[in-house]
């Protein structure tokens, strides 16, 4: 049993998203977050991409809690594949909404009996060596809390997403006191969100881009489409009181957001008048004017209600000329050329398009720089772990803190998989365990198979070969002519070379005829063996590394 205090990140450091932190004490682990991350373009068929939690396969048994943080998919979408691998901790932990849109989620999942707990924010709970405590902070959505974790050792506070949001939607401000109190209390290390450390000042009231969306929306003439994040609540609730200002009706669209939508109502986070909602089949029986669609997509995502739309491709929902689309959100880095494309097809229809740099009808739901600051001279932290970003802005959060009177000594840039250690001598990185990324395949889940990837990047690029060989299986001889197929190959507008295949059955035999002598008989070698061949053949001469799959048949 480790007699210090261990804090190790296993998502959420140097890349934005899939947030994951295992904080052990006495041999006890707290797990804070258990978030994911969408794929990037060049990982072709993937899904979903989780942090490599493979770690607490085998401390299942040490795991006294799982909390977290708030709703979004960053910190919450990757307990279910966590949950199927290292079975049930005794309590799962955080805010209302949090936890209703966590059970929603593992219903989908078919993961019944799940412990989930709701914890009010200021009440504290014992797990083994630690002590836990949630409190209220503002953010993009409602009841996101930061992470308390006291020892004997001291007290960690995971800050999750936050902003010090002075007129928050809800009328609920984060809990500024408890904060300050923690700082006079001695806090021993701070490990606070990064995503904006790029920004400087305070980030706008989320209170404020109500006002802005009613403004838009009074100049429009024909059809709304607003899309957002639709765990936004907020954002979500304020237009649909813009849409009620101006008679119009609304239709959510997107299961994601119906969804959310009734689960904060139900829970009495979020409201709406009554008559005012309509079915998405009958947007066409109102008049254009009189309709406001809410639509997830704002990413781009391929699978999104807004992405079909522009391409026509929404049974409910066809964007025309006269509609206003409002992109009341702004991409996730890495999402932009999606975002833009989708943005591109809908000036395509004719439609028109409102974003964040053409009115203020988006506010961040991270803080800027001043409330970074605001959080370390709240907290006035022994240590300072920046977490939640890239790695410039883990260095630019390390320079905030350098800023405001901490010894750089006291800060640790951390990484993925990096243990920090702390005791009565000081802070010092430790074990490294090296994580790196689960990836989530269509219903298949585990580590990362950098071979697929690559021979789906070659497809994509470069297309297939395929090579069918019939050998004798005596002695290994070509028995008939092979068959060569081409897949998804891009020979350019002069279309297939002239003597091409007849140029690539010379080589197969060849190759053949040299393995008969050999005397090689082993299919596997042989296959090695005719791909080597053929791919050398063909990027001689097409320039070009496509997939080459060859097959030998024994006759």
């Amino acid at each position: 049993m480790s007699s210090n205090l261990r804090i190790l990140p296993l998502g959420g450091l140097g890349e934005i998203g899939k947030n994951m932190t295992v904080v052990e004490h006495e041999g006890r682990i707290v797990v804070v977050d258990t978030g994911l991350m969408f794929p990037t373009a060049e990982m072709l068929g993937i899904d979903l991409v989780l942090p490599d939690f493979s770690m607490l396969r085998e401390r299942a048994e040490d795991i006294e809690a799982i909390v977290l943080t708030h709703g979004h998919e960053d910190h919450v979408g990757a307990l279910p594949y966590v949950l199927r691998e290292i079975g049930m901790p005794p309590k799962i932990y955080g805010g209302l909404l949090t936890i209703g849109m966590v059970r929603s989620k593992l219903d989908e999942h078919k993961l019944r009996d799940v412990p989930l707990e709701e914890l009010p924010a200021g009440e504290r709970v014992e797990l083994g060596p630690f002590g836990l405590e949630l409190i209220h902070m503002s953010h993009s959505i409602p009841d996101a809390r930061a992470v308390a974790l006291s020892t004997d050792v001291g007290t960690v506070l995971i800050t999750g997403d936050y902003k010090f949001d002075q007129t928050p939607v809800d009328g609920i401000p984060a809990d500024v006191s408890r904060l300050a109190e923690l700082g006079r209390e001695g806090l021993l290390c701070l490990c606070a969100d990064s995503t904006n450390a790029d920004r400087p000042g305070v980030a706008p009231s989320e209170s404020a881009v109500g006002p802005a969306l009613l403004e838009v929306f009074g100049r429009c003439e024909g059809r709304i489409v607003v899309t957002s994040f639709a765990s936004n609540i907020h954002r979500v609730q304020q237009a649909i009181d813009a849409a009620a200002h101006l008679d119009r009706k609304v239709a959510l669209v997107g299961r994601s957001m119906r969804k959310n939508f009734n689960i904060a109502d139900n829970l009495g986070i979020a409201d709406a008048p009554d008559g005012i909602f309509i079915q998405p089949k009958e947007i066409e029986d109102h008049p254009d004017d009189k309709v406001v669609v809410i639509s997830t997509g704002s990413q781009g995502e391929p699978l999104s209600a807004l992405r079909r739309m522009a391409n026509n491709d929404h049974r409910d929902v066809e964007l025309h000329s006269g509609d206003t689309v409002i992109f009341s959100a702004t991409p996730i880095p890495g999402n932009e050329r999606s975002v833009n494309e989708t943005i591109d097809r809908i000036f395509q229809i004719g439609a028109s398009v409102v974003t964040a740099a053409d009115a203020p009808i988006h506010a961040s739901g991270h803080g800027w720089q001043e409330e970074m600051k605001l959080m370390l001279n709240l907290t006035k932290p022994r240590y300072v772990f920046p977490f939640h970003g890239d790695h410039k802005r883990l260095r630019l959060h390390a320079e905030l803190a350098e800023a405001v009177g901490i010894e750089r000594d006291r800060i640790f840039i951390g990484r993925n998989g990096l243990t920090l250690e702390i005791d009565e001598k000081g802070a010092r990185f430790g074990e490294d365990f090296r994580a790196g990324v689960i990836f989530v395949d269509g219903v298949s889940v585990g580590e990362p198979d950098e071979f697929a990837l690559r021979d789906r990047r070659k497809l994509s690029d470069d297309g297939v070969f395929i090579v069918v060989a019939t050998i004798s299986a005596d002695d290994g001889s070509q028995v008939a002519d092979p068959e060569i197929i081409f897949r998804g190959v891009p020979f350019g507008d002069e279309g297939e070379p002239d003597g091409l295949r007849e140029e690539l059955a010379e080589v197969v035999a060849e190759t053949l005829e040299e393995l008969a002598e050999d005397k090689v008989q082993e299919l596997a070698l042989i296959q090695e063996d005719l791909h080597d061949d053929v791919a050398e053949f063909v990027h001689e001469k097409l320039r070009r590394r496509p997939l080459v799959l060859p097959v030998v048949v024994e006759v």
